[in-house]
């Protein structure tokens, strides 16, 4: 179409003009428009309770475990006890089939009884020998004897005396073989050697068993009113604690209930040394030790309602340090830690803006932090920013988690 001068009206040239500035106005705000504003990621500091501590597992078991076995070989003829009773100590808890223990003993007091009736014959006749001697000495000092009947008299006496000495070790040694042949006797009645409770019964009445090579076990009797935990601590962390620390676990079936206590100690070597010098082969050692290493701690545990159980699986913590009612803040928000043994951290001010502080730290158990110096409960401190387009994320710290 052909415009003309009389086209270009002003309300014409009017309307043109708004859309020209209209178009240049959305230009500059598509293409030269300032960047947003940054998001941040961040943490409120809040008050709470932390503990820097080293995680195990151990095993429970008996503060005191016995077995008792049998020291004479024969028939278990009556067992005196039930899985799980209560027994005192010294009380009969098994009986074997003595008939061969008493026959033994008796032969054994016929046995002393015949030595000493030698001995008394031996001394009746040392005092014949005696008189025999003195009166071919008579005889021989008066010249009315020959010396060889001197000479017989003096060697019978000495042979009776060395006789009667003989015996009378032979008399020790049948009263030690006849006092052992009643020991043998007593060991066919078993006892208790501990008050405790019988975890295991290894024999049946009327099992025979063997005592020549190796004691059998009848049963076993453990003391539970107090258990010992046995928990493995990696090489890791062993240098990190020591005897007199708190410790408290859970067991399995009672993830919510803590049981406390006091490592008692710290054993100096690994289970390790228990199979050293038994002939291991070199492959399997080499192999070994490629494997982690644990010491044991062991600590012990009131166990009034014999709750805990032998071989029951403990989580243990070993409290290294703790502190209640802190201001704590998440262990990421902290930044380079400067020759002051101050950290650095960001703070979101009421601007938005986040600003510079140093704060000192006392516990770090790498999750969280204690702040003693430098921030206050409400802080948010920045833990990073957020990703282009994502709104702003703020929470609070994260509870305490154990180590």
């Amino acid at each position: 179409m052909l415009l003309t001068r009389k086209s270009f009206t002003p309300a014409r040239i009017a309307a043109l003009a708004a859309v020209l500035a209209a178009a240049a106005i959305g230009a500059k705000l598509l293409f030269f428009s300032a960047p947003p504003a940054p998001h941040f990621v961040t943490a409120t500091a809040t008050r709470g309770d932390l503990e820097d501590a080293v995680l195990a597992t151990g095993t429970v078991q008996a503060f005191k475990q016995v077995s008792v076995g049998a020291q004479v070989s024969g028939q278990v003829k009556t067992l005196f006890v039930e899985l799980g009773q209560r027994v005192k100590k010294g009380q009969p808890v098994a009986e074997i089939d003595s008939t061969t223990q008493q026959n033994t003993v008796r032969n054994a007091e016929a046995a002393l009884e015949n030595v000493r009736a030698q001995l008394a014959a031996q001394k009746a006749a040392l005092v014949q020998a005696e008189l025999g001697y003195r009166r071919q000495k008579h005889l021989l000092d008066n010249e009315a004897g020959a010396r060889a009947d001197y000479e017989a008299a003096e060697a019978q006496l000495a042979t009776t005396r060395a006789n009667i000495a003989a015996l009378q070790a032979q008399i020790k040694q049948a009263e030690i073989t006849a006092d052992t042949a009643k020991v043998n006797l007593g060991y066919t009645k078993i006892v208790s050697p501990i008050d405790g409770i019988v975890v295991a019964l290894v024999v049946q009445q009327g099992q025979t068993v063997n005592a020549n090579q190796t004691t059998p076990t009848i049963i076993k009797v453990a003391q539970l009113d107090t258990v010992t935990v046995k928990t493995q601590i990696s090489e890791a962390d062993v240098v990190k604690v020591e005897p007199g620390l708190p410790v408290y676990f859970t067991i399995l079936g009672q993830p919510d209930q803590r049981y406390h206590a006091q490592l008692r100690t710290i054993e100096p070597a690994t289970d390790a040394i228990l199979t050293e010098g038994t002939g291991v082969s070199s492959s399997s050692t080499s192999a070994s030790t490629t494997t982690a290493i644990y010491y044991n701690g062991l600590f012990d545990v009131p166990n009034p309602d014999n709750k805990l159980r032998i071989s029951m699986t403990a989580q243990v913590t070993i409290v290294r340090a703790q502190a209640k009612g802190v201001v704590i803040i998440p262990a990421s928000a902290l930044g380079p830690r400067g020759q002051d043994g101050r950290y650095s951290v960001r703070v979101l001010g009421a601007n938005g803006q986040p600003t510079a502080r140093h704060i000192r730290v006392g516990i770090n158990n790498n999750v969280n932090a204690e702040v003693t110096e430098g921030l206050a409960e409400g802080d948010k401190v920045v833990l990073g920013e957020a990703a282009a387009g994502a709104p702003a994320q703020s929470g609070m710290a994260r509870p305490p988690m154990r180590l």
